[in-house]
């Protein structure tokens, strides 16, 4: 039985000063939302790698593993607003919303690694155009109140958690921007305590994600652009950090409009970049 070839990785970017630089601050603002909102940010940050001359496969790959460097950075500074308690509380939505979107990672993993540039780069804006369609609407959602009773509630968790996992795998993503807002919408949670639940939730699926990777031979990337990755990587646990600490001082209802606005932009300049492509 044959494989489908898997798309072909870019040359390595080099390392210069000027994208170092870029990568570093790029990394501190980006985390600081994602520490601050319970977001990975990594719909911002993909546009960012793109613009800086990497392909898509691999900037999806080092997406990701910037995500998981913010995951783990920003749930321990949002703790004193969400403490650990509060987290586990919920867990029996935590199980049912994870169970889908383990799943999720693990076949979209394997597409994206089929996929041509151009057609990732393609998927990759329609799914930033929903993600902020969904933030757009996100100060509209009604709070504490559940959308569904069960069991219609667990199932639509475990179909919602299955499509997340795979854009979180797709796009090499934290997931948050699509996890909070169904977290508040099939749940009823308060935006703060599903901000730090869809963290817990994305770390696995993260992982499964780059389990995946690591069976195509894909981590090569990273190791291509370790040097680049330190610099990237220190700018987000920096802002994450600093996020996390400045959580409940500035309003979602005005960061969220903002980072849907950018999403828009940036889906519009990737698309106009896939359509150059061969």
């Amino acid at each position: 039985m044959t494989t489908a070839p898997t798309a072909p990785i870019a040359p390595t970017v080099a390392p210069t000063p000027a994208r170092l630089a870029a990568g570093f601050l790029a990394g501190l603002a980006i985390g600081g939302l994602g520490g601050l909102i319970g977001l990975g940010g990594a719909e911002i940050r993909l546009p960012v790698l793109i613009g800086l001359g990497f392909d898509a496969l691999p900037a999806v790959i080092l997406n990701k593993a910037t995500s998981l460097v913010v995951v783990l950075c920003a749930l321990p500074f949002r703790a004193a607003a969400v403490p650990v308690s509060t987290i586990a509380d919920h867990w029996a939505i935590l199980v049912t919303v994870l169970s889908g979107s383990l799943a999720g990672a693990y076949v979209g993993t394997h597409l994206a690694s089929r996929f041509a540039s151009r057609t990732l780069f393609r998927v990759i804006c329609v799914l930033m155009v929903v993600t902020a369609a969904l933030l757009f609407l996100g100060d509209e959602m009604p709070r504490h109140h559940a959308l569904l009773a069960q069991p219609w509630r667990g199932m639509a968790g475990v179909a919602a958690g299955f499509a997340i996992g795979m854009v979180v795998s797709m796009m090499g993503v934290a997931g948050g921007e699509l996890l909070v807002p169904t977290l508040v919408l099939l749940f009823g949670i308060d935006v703060k305590t599903a901000g730090s639940l869809s963290l817990v939730i994305a770390l696995p699926t993260i992982l499964v994600g780059f389990a995946r990777i690591g069976a195509d031979e894909s981590l090569a990337v990273l190791k291509a652009q370790k040097v680049f990755l330190m610099a990237l990587a220190g700018g987000s646990m920096l802002g994450s950090a600093i996020g996390g600490l400045m959580l409940g001082l500035v309003p979602a209802s005005v960061i969220l409009p903002l980072l849907a606005a950018m999403l828009v932009l940036a889906a519009a300049k990737i698309w106009h970049h896939a359509s150059r492509l061969p």
